[in-house]
């Protein structure tokens, strides 16, 4: 997966207003090899412990609105801060992680870095974080308001009315139904198999 190699200064332009020194403060301390990756769908971000004396990894999608970016980044620097203290004794998303992510993410609310909404949003987090951004459905409901390129006709599943057809990415037809829990069930159109979808996966509304 190609990726780019970011100076400090650099990084600020992927960073919120008033985050880059602490941001720094953390990658300078922990001697942190920060790359900034091209879109991946599975992750958002990846950390890789130090190893044999060698630097800790951590990459983050740059693709990412500023505010989805700095909290990918505490995400990961949640694992590493994890890995300085328990090195690989604990699971990878257990009460330890939670501790250290929910301990960044109210270091940096109490700094004012994130918009009202987005801060709202963050204190579910902070209670009890999610292993996985998929985890976070209001969250990542309210970081899409603030990506710089809006899409066209694209819109969220949860916006989607019940029983109106919607196209996926892949170009398949769906027709939306009741929510279950978390998700949507809806029906695939041409084979009447039932799938379930995130509220905030990307589709388009096919127009009657």
């Amino acid at each position: 997966m190609p990726v780019s190699e970011h100076p400090m200064q650099a990084l600020a332009a992927f960073l919120p207003d008033g985050s880059f020194d602490k941001v720094v403060h953390y990658i300078h301390h922990y001697k942190v090899h920060l790359t900034v990756s091209k879109q991946r769908k599975s992750v958002l971000g990846d950390y890789r412990h130090s190893g044999w004396g060698g630097n800790h990894r951590i990459s983050v999608n740059g693709n990412l609105n500023k505010y989805e970016f700095l909290i990918t980044l505490l995400h990961e620097l949640a694992h590493l801060l994890t890995y300085e203290q328990f090195k690989n004794r604990v699971d990878a998303h257990g009460k330890e992680w939670k501790q250290h992510y929910s301990s960044l993410l109210v270091d940096f609310v109490n700094h004012k870095i994130f918009p009202a909404d987005v801060e709202r949003a963050l204190q579910k987090s902070i209670l009890n974080p999610s292993a996985t951004a998929n985890g976070e459905t209001d969250l990542l409901l309210v970081l899409r308001r603030y990506d710089p390129l809006k899409k066209e006709g694209i819109i969220p599943v949860i916006d989607v009315p019940e029983g109106a057809l919607f196209q996926t990415e892949n170009g398949k037809v769906f027709q939306k139904g009741a929510r279950r829990r978390k998700r949507f069930e809806c029906i695939e159109v041409k084979t009447g198999l039932h799938y379930t979808f995130s509220p905030v996966t990307e589709v388009s509304i096919i127009r009657n």
